[in-house]
C-alpha cells in the first residue's frame, strides 16, 4: 500500500482552513534542500540567478490547504487539498478531490457571466461532458452551455483544429462575459486556454483535466498554445484560468500507457527539486501504476504544489521556470521528429530525461547513483528510456535549433547538478558533452 500522508485526510476542524498567503516574506528559490532569497530586483535571469541564503525556511508563493476558506462548512464537500497558485491579483485555487464533478458549486463560482463554451474532445465527450453541463446549470437556470468536441490526439493541436473553436464561439455569439471551459488531457487545455486568450483578446477559462499529465502538469501555470510542423509548442500564450479543477475520479477511465506518461512529469518534479518526493515514488511507483487512490492523491498534490511554487515566482519563464522542462528539449525533438502523436508527452520527455541525466554526468555535474536511479524508476514506470532508432543526431540538432529556449542562437537546456533535487537552467556547457550524448543514443 502506499504512503498515506494525513493531509490528504484532513479533520472536521480543519475543514476550513486557509493558509493565508504572506507578503512580509521575501521570494525564495529552493535549490536541492535548501532555500535561498531572491533579490528584489532580481530578474530570474536563467544562466546565474543572484542568490544568498536566507536563516528562514519560510516559502511563499503556493499554499496549500485541507479546503479554503470560501468553501464554507459544507460538510459533503469533497476536495481533500486546495493548492493556490499566488499570482497576486489573479491568483487562483487548485481544487484536487475524488468526485468533485459532482460538486457544482466549484464550477460556477468561477464562471463569469451567463454563456459557457465547453472544450472537449471525442474520447472524453462521451464520459463526461453531460455530468460537467448539469453541474454547470444545477440550480442555476440562468446559465447557457454550448460544447464544441475536437478531434482525440496531439496530431490535431493546430490551428486548423483551433479555428474550430473560434467557429463556435462566434456563430454562438459569445461576448467577453463567456467562459471556456477545458474538459479534457493537455491537447484539449492548452488549445482552450490558447482560444480564451485570444477571442476577444481575453475572456475567462477553466481546466477540468482529466489525464494524470494534464492534472500534475499542464493544467496548472497558463501555458497554452499549439504545435507547428517546425517544432511543438511554438504559437501560444501565457494565459492564467480562474481555476482547475481535478477529479481523480476521471483516472479510473484512463488507459494504462496514459497513466505512465503523467508519471513521466510526476518524476520530473523529484529530479529538479524535490528529493523526498522522488524517494516517495521510488517507493510507491507499484501503488501509482496500480492506482491507488491515496498513492496517486498525494503525487497530484505534491506536483501541484511544486510547479505552483515555481510558476509564482516567474510566471512567464524567465528563467526559474525553465528548469520544469527537464527533458523537454530532446522530448519535444523527438514527438516532432517522429510524427506529434506517435509518442505521448510523458514518454518523449522520460527519454528526454534519461539523455539530458546522461549529459549532466558526462559534465561532471552528477555522480552515476543518479544516472542509475533515474534509469531504475522510469523502467519501473513502464516509459522509454532512450529515444526512438529513427532519431538521428541531425535531426535532433535540427529541431533543437528553433526550440523556444534558443536564445541568441545558444541553446539552453536544463541539466542535473549536485545532489538529487537540484538543477540548472544554461547555456554555459561544454559542446562536446552535448554531441557525445546524442551519439550514445543515436545510431546515426
Amino acid at each position: 500500500m502506499a504512503a498515506s500522508p494525513s493531509s490528504l485526510h484532513p479533520s472536521p476542524a480543519k475543514i476550513s482552513a486557509h493558509l493565508r498567503r504572506s507578503t512580509s516574506r521575501p521570494a525564495a528559490i529552493s535549490i536541492g534542500r535548501r532555500f535561498f532569497e531572491l533579490p528584489a530586483s532580481s530578474p530570474l535571469s536563467s544562466d546565474r540567478l543572484p542568490i544568498r541564503p536566507i536563516r528562514s525556511r519560510a516559502r511563499i508563493s503556493a499554499s496549500a490547504s485541507p479546503v479554503m476558506e470560501d468553501l464554507g462548512e459544507k460538510a459533503d464537500s469533497r476536495v481533500s487539498t486546495v493548492v493556490e497558485v499566488d499570482l497576486g491579483n489573479r491568483s487562483y485555487p487548485i481544487y484536487i478531490g475524488s468526485g468533485l464533478l459532482d460538486e457544482p458549486d466549484l464550477l460556477q463560482r468561477h464562471v463569469h457571466g451567463k454563456r459557457v463554451l465547453v472544450v472537449t474532445n471525442t474520447t472524453i465527450a462521451p464520459l463526461y461532458l453531460e455530468k460537467v453541463t448539469k453541474a454547470l446549470t444545477h440550480e442555476n437556470p440562468g446559465i447557457s452551455v454550448e460544447s464544441v468536441i475536437l478531434p482525440d490526439g496531439e496530431k490535431y493541436k493546430n490551428m486548423e483544429t483551433l479555428m474550430k473553436v473560434f467557429d463556435k464561439a462566434i456563430e454562438s455569439r459569445f461576448d467577453r462575459r463567456s467562459t471556456f471551459v477545458a474538459l479534457g488531457g493537455g491537447v484539449i487545455g492548452d488549445m482552450c486556454g490558447f482560444a480564451a486568450a485570444a477571442f476577444l483578446r481575453g475572456v475567462n477559462f477553466i481546466q477540468i483535466p482529466t489525464t494524470l499529465m494534464a492534472q500534475v502538469d499542464s493544467s496548472v501555470g497558463g501555458k497554452t498554445g499549439i504545435n507547428h510542423p517546425l517544432g511543438k509548442n511554438l504559437l501560444g500564450a501565457f494565459y492564467q484560468p480562474q481555476s482547475v479543477l481535478i477529479d481523480t475520479n476521471t483516472l479510473n477511465t484512463l488507459p494504462d500507457r496514459e497513466l505512465a506518461s503523467g508519471i513521466g512529469e510526476v518524476v520530473k518534479y523529484g529530479l529538479i527539486r524535490d528529493a523526498a518526493f522522488f524517494e516517495w515514488q521510488e517507493k510507491n511507483m507499484q501503488a501509482l501504476l496500480a492506482r491507488d487512490p491515496s498513492a496517486l492523491a498525494y503525487a497530484i498534490k505534491r506536483s501541484c504544489e511544486n510547479k505552483a511554487e515555481v510558476v509564482s515566482l516567474d510566471e512567464k519563464e524567465g528563467g526559474l521556470r525553465a528548469t520544469l522542462n527537464l527533458g523537454h528539449t530532446f522530448g519535444h525533438a523527438i514527438e516532432t521528429g517522429i510524427g506529434y502523436g506517435q509518442w505521448l508527452h510523458g514518454e518523449a520527455v522520460a527519454a528526454g530525461m534519461v539523455m539530458a541525466v546522461d549529459m549532466s554526468y558526462r559534465l561532471g555535474w552528477i555522480d552515476d547513483t543518479i544516472v542509475k536511479r533515474v534509469g531504475d524508476i522510469l523502467q519501473q514506470a513502464k516509459l522509454p528510456t532512450s529515444p526512438p532508432e529513427t532519431m538521428t543526431v541531425e535531426k535532433f540538432k535540427n529541431i533543437m535549433a528553433v526550440d523556444k529556449k534558443v536564445a541568441d542562437g545558444l541553446l539552453r537546456l536544463i541539466l542535473l547538478k549536485g545532489p538529487l533535487g537540484g538543477c540548472v537552467f544554461t547555456g554555459d556547457y561544454d559542446r562536446k558533452a552535448l554531441d557525445e550524448t546524442l551519439h550514445a543514443f543515436c545510431k546515426t
